[in-house]
Formats: structure tokens, C-alpha cells, sequence
């Protein structure tokens, strides 16, 4: 056994993070560790690198065991060099065997200005020089606590292969799907101060646990069952109980001592936007370049009502420029942005805005609004942060006392609750826990208005985005149909093409062959579901007509269904576009099946 945690409890004042909680790590172990934001994961992480101590328990590990740590917020000197912090602590004969491997990570990370200054560097920047740190040094433990943040597409792939190969034990918490189904072979859920062990990956946990809640919901009501029948019994008096009472009172006592399964909260979000009209947003030959060099060249598009947008490429491409351009934070050197009077933009930024970490989690909220419309009823501010999984004692709480993750939930609730028909989203999924996640991609398939996110989590592109925006480096930014796996396909083939150099004569029967069609994740879904909800609306429509005719006297109630009406044919007219749009490339996808004209 490489470490272990045995009856471990932890406590931030009146908050018990962890409860009595013990875990083991074996030789050649790849543990996933998820729950909650801010129900101990981190801690837990603290705990096992010998970072923190526990209350209670102990935590022990093998003193032949080398074991290396990436915390969420890594330390540094500044004046440290980037080859220096990465080598720091190991003897001279070890540097020199680490030196290759650190110089190759830190390259793979982006990280190629080995003499740079640490205080000189971003914050996603010294985080990466962290990752290569921990992954460079030799040792039999890797703790790496959220080590795909900060991360672009291709050193998530990269990332997720060196894991994947890695002889020694990995325990890590992250939020990224695909990694955790790629990589880890066991999960350890925290949850409600206890940790529950899944064998297998992110699938069988999923399984696992909804077997686990069901069971748990069986044995609450057998117990409530057999509670209701004993507790007739105790009514019946002394002499009708029979003279083996005692024992039986005891039995019952303990039983109703019990406590049920806590039910655990869960994130609902209803999909709330003001009305967006026809005119959305339009970038027509827009320029920017940073200090000679180019971002965004000669790029041009028009957004759509209903767009999914996933914006993706190498950090520091110009994917947050994008958004802030199109956001009014920055002026374009040329070209026009053209936006509808319409228009409400929500900016979920990378970076959370500064706020009073004194301020209470409840000020903070009502600082939108003290009651907020939803399509569910009006909310007051402390309902809707129920709804974001901020229970009572959280909400008196000031913000600093907020984990990182917590801290990002809230940031989103006030984002959305602002009730914006475009939302721009720069990488979204950063600190949020998976059924946050799971609940926002959700909302975002049903959200009334167009969405653009940059973002890194595949998992969340796939899902989401109906087509992907390529930042490609030097001002180059290339249009892919489908989600992030569409994408990555067509650059894998792209990729291919050119390092095999076809002859002329396979290269023009290549070029004259059509390329296959096929829908994206989001498309197969809407195609699925659109006549059945064009009937819906349609069925909506002519009941508000009906009763335009019932209450042709009544002036109030026929404004009310005015509005109604109107709101019910702009939807419908977006689903007939979107009906007709599906048809047409089915059609096209059935007859490339056949081998007819297209």
C-alpha cells in the first residue's frame, strides 16, 4: 500500500468537511475523486500529500514513497525561471536527469520560455509550469488536483495519453468526462462528508450510483413502513402490549433513532432570456493584432438565433479576444460589429469579476434583483439560490468562506438570472463540479437565445455546440460543422492528407469525392424531437386564438394574449427554420447514402 487515510474527519468551523472517512491507494491505482463543489475533494487531496492535517485519524504513507503534489493554487517565487521552479528541490545528479524530461513537458504545455520570470507569468501560465513540475520529477504518486484547467484541446489529448501510459498511481479530482472514462479505473465520490468507492470509470459509476440511491430509498421505506406498524402498537397501552415490552419499546426507539438518506439538493435551472428579434449579431472583416501580432484577420460571420458556437484553439490564439470583441470590451483595428437593438449579452469571463469577499452571499444576489422572474414563477433571492445549491447557512455566509467552485456557481447565477438571449462563455466548465455541469449543458440545449463558449472540455463541446470555431494562430480562424469529435475528425483527416501527398491522379478522384454528411449530436437530437415540438406549438397557438375569440370584450385579457401570441409564432417560426434547415441535409444525407446526385 503506496498511502493510506484511516477514520479521517475534517472541520472548517462549523462546516465538517469530511467524517470519518478512509481511503487506500495500491501500487498501479488510477482514482477520478468527484462530488460536489465544496464538499471536500480538495481537502481530501491536502489530506493524502501531507499538505494539511487532519482533526481526526491518520493519514500514513510508505517512507520509500516519492510523491508529488499539484495543488489548485501552486506557490512560487517570483523571481524564480521557469526550469528553475520545475527543477526545485532536486539534488544536482537528479536535475540532470530530470532536465530533458521537464524542458519536453513544459514544451508539450506551451511553456517554451524556460528562462522567464515566475512573477512575469499569467496565472494560467504558473499553473501549467506546476502540472510540468509535478510531472517531470520522478516519483510513484501523482496528486494533481484539477490539472486539465488552463489546458487547450491539444495538451488535454496530449495530457491525457502521458496518463494513461503512466506506470505509477494517479489520484486526481477533475471535472472532465472524457478524461475520467479515458483514464482513471476507479472513482471516489465525496459526498455529504462520507466517500464512496466506484470500480470502474465514469459510466459504471453513473450505474453504481443510481443502484446505491435506490437501495438506500428501499431500505427508508421499509424502515418507515415497519415505524408506522410498531408505533400502533406502542399506542395500544401497556396491558395490551403483552409483557415483553420493554425490548420491543428499545427496538423501536432505536429505529426511529435512525436517519434517513439525506435527499441530496439538486440544480435545477429554468431557461430564462428576454426576447431577441431577428437581428442578432454580425462581424463583417473585423481586424485586431496585439502588439504586431495578429489575432483576428479579415474575419467575418453572423450570428444566429439559436447558434451554439464552441470556440477552441491553442492558448493565447485570440478565442477570449473573440468574445470580447464581440462583448464591446474591445475595439476591433478595423472591419465593423454590427448589434441588434435586441440584443442582451451575458459574459460568463474566465476570470471572476472583483467583488467584496465580505459581502454575504444573499447581498450579493439581491444586488440583481430582491425578487426574479423565471419561467417558473417569480423567486425570491433566496430561492434562487436554493436552486444554485446554496443552502440556508451558506447564504448568510460571507463570499470569502465560498469554495472555487462555489464561487463560480454563483458568478453563473448572476449572469443568468440577468435573463440575457446571448450568452458568452469563456471556458465555462473551469471549477464546476459534474452535475453543475451536466444541468448547465441542459439549460444551454433548451436556452432561448445563441450561446458562444470557449472551453476545453470536450465532453461539454460535444454536447452543446452544433458547430466549432477553430482559432488557428495568426489571425486564422476556420468554421467545422458538428460538435468538438466533428471537429477533431475533420483536423485528424486534414492532418492526414498532407503528410501523405497523395499522387495527382488519387489526389483529383479524392477532391472530386463528396464529403460524408452526417448530424451532429445536437442535430440528431433536434431532429428527433422538432415535429413533435412544431405540433406542440402549433396546438398552443390555436388554443390563444380560441381564446381571442372567447374574449373579444375583454381588452386586458386580449393584450395578454396578444403578447402570448406573438411570443408563440416568433418560436414557431424558429422552429420551422430550423424543421426546414434538418430536412434538407437529411435529404442530402439519404441520398449520398444512396449514391444519388446531391
Amino acid at each position: 500500500m503506496l498511502l493510506s487515510a484511516e477514520q479521517v474527519s475534517k472541520t472548517y468551523g462549523d462546516r465538517t468537511v469530511l467524517d470519518q472517512v478512509s481511503f487506500y491507494l495500491e501500487p498501479g491505482d488510477k482514482v477520478g475523486v468527484i462530488g460536489l463543489n465544496g464538499t471536500g475533494k480538495s481537502t481530501l487531496l491536502r489530506l493524502l500529500a501531507g499538505a494539511e492535517e487532519p482533526d481526526e485519524g491518520r493519514v500514513s504513507r510508505d517512507p520509500n514513497v516519492r510523491l508529488e503534489y499539484l495543488p489548485q493554487n501552486p506557490s512560487y517565487e517570483p523571481e524564480e525561471s521557469v526550469l528553475e521552479h520545475v527543477l526545485r528541490g532536486l539534488s544536482s545528479e537528479a536535475r540532470e536527469l530530470a532536465e530533458y524530461e521537464a524542458k519536453t513537458v513544459l514544451t508539450r504545455l506551451g511553456m517554451t520560455g524556460f528562462d522567464r520570470r515566475m512573477g512575469g507569468l499569467s496565472g494560467g501560465e504558473r499553473r501549467r509550469t506546476a502540472l510540468a513540475a509535478a510531472l517531470s520529477r520522478p516519483c510513484d504518486v501523482l496528486i494533481l488536483d484539477e490539472p486539465t484547467n488552463h489546458l487547450d484541446s491539444d495538451m488535454v489529448e496530449w495530457l491525457e495519453e502521458y496518463l494513461r501510459a503512466w506506470k505509477g498511481a494517479l489520484l486526481m479530482v477533475t471535472h472532465d468526462r472524457y478524461f475520467l472514462e479515458r483514464v482513471t479505473q476507479k472513482l471516489a465520490e465525496v459526498e455529504q462528508g462520507k466517500l464512496y468507492l466506484h470500480p470502474g470509470n465514469y459510466d459504471d459509476y453513473l450505474e453504481r450510483k443510481a443502484l446505491r440511491e435506490e437501495s438506500q430509498r428501499a431500505s427508508e421505506r421499509k424502515r418507515q413502513s415497519i415505524l408506522r406498524r410498531e408505533y400502533q402498537w406502542v399506542l395500544q397501552g401497556p396491558t395490551a402490549r403483552g409483557t415483553k415490552s420493554r425490548e420491543r419499546l428499545e427496538r423501536y426507539e432505536a429505529l426511529r433513532a435512525q436517519s434517513a438518506p439525506e435527499e441530496r439538493a439538486s440544480l435545477e435551472l429554468s431557461a430564462r432570456a428576454s426576447r431577441l428579434g431577428k437581428k442578432t449579431i454580425a462581424l463583417h472583416g473585423v481586424c485586431k493584432s496585439f502588439g504586431g501580432k495578429s489575432v483576428l484577420r479579415d474575419f467575418g460571420c453572423t450570428l444566429l438565433r439559436d447558434d451554439r458556437i464552441g470556440i477552441v484553439g491553442p492558448n493565447g490564439s485570440g478565442k477570449s479576444t473573440l468574445l470580447n470583441l464581440i462583448a464591446g470590451r474591445l475595439t476591433p483595428d478595423s472591419g465593423a460589429i454590427e448589434i441588434g437593438e435586441t440584443v442582451r449579452i451575458g459574459y460568463f469571463s474566465q476570470e471572476n469579476p472583483p467583488i467584496d469577499e465580505s459581502v454575504r452571499v444573499i447581498d450579493y444576489v439581491k444586488e440583481i434583483g430582491n425578487r426574479i422572474e423565471t419561467p417558473a414563477g417569480m423567486l425570491t433571492a433566496s430561492q434562487l439560490l436554493e436552486q444554485f445549491l446554496f443552502p440556508d447557512q451558506v447564504q448568510w455566509s460571507p463570499v470569502y468562506k465560498l469554495s472555487g467552485g462555489e464561487r463560480r456557481r454563483l458568478f453563473l447565477l448572476a449572469v443568468l438570472a440577468a435573463a440575457p438571449n446571448v450568452l458568452l462563455l469563456d471556458e465555462p466548465t473551469n471549477d464546476l463540479d459534474l452535475q453543475t455541469l451536466s444541468i448547465l449543458e441542459d439549460y444551454l440545449s433548451c436556452f432561448p437565445g445563441a450561446v458562444l463558449a470557449v472551453s476545453h472540455d470536450r465532453f461539454f463541446l460535444d454536447r452543446v455546440c452544433r458547430r466549432v470555431f477553430a482559432v488557428e494562430g495568426n489571425g486564422v480562424v476556420r468554421a467545422y460543422p458538428g460538435g468538438y469529435s466533428e471537429y477533431w475528425d475533420a483536423r485528424r483527416s486534414a492532418e492526414k492528407a498532407k503528410t501523405s501527398k497523395p499522387s495527382p491522379e488519387k489526389k483529383s478522384e479524392r477532391s472530386a469525392g463528396p464529403k460524408r454528411l452526417r448530424f451532429s449530436f445536437q442535430e440528431q437530437r433536434d431532429f428527433e424531437r422538432i415535429d413533435a415540438e412544431i405540433a406542440a406549438l402549433e396546438e398552443h397557438l390555436s388554443q390563444v386564438r380560441r381564446e381571442q375569440e372567447e374574449k373579444s370584450s375583454d381588452y386586458i385579457a386580449l393584450q395578454v394574449l396578444q403578447e402570448q401570441q406573438e411570443q408563440l409564432e416568433a418560436k414557431l417560426e424558429e422552429k420551422m427554420e430550423r424543421w426546414m434547415y434538418l430536412t434538407d441535409l437529411a435529404e442530402q444525407m439519404e441520398r449520398q447514402k444512396n449514391g444519388g446526385p446531391q
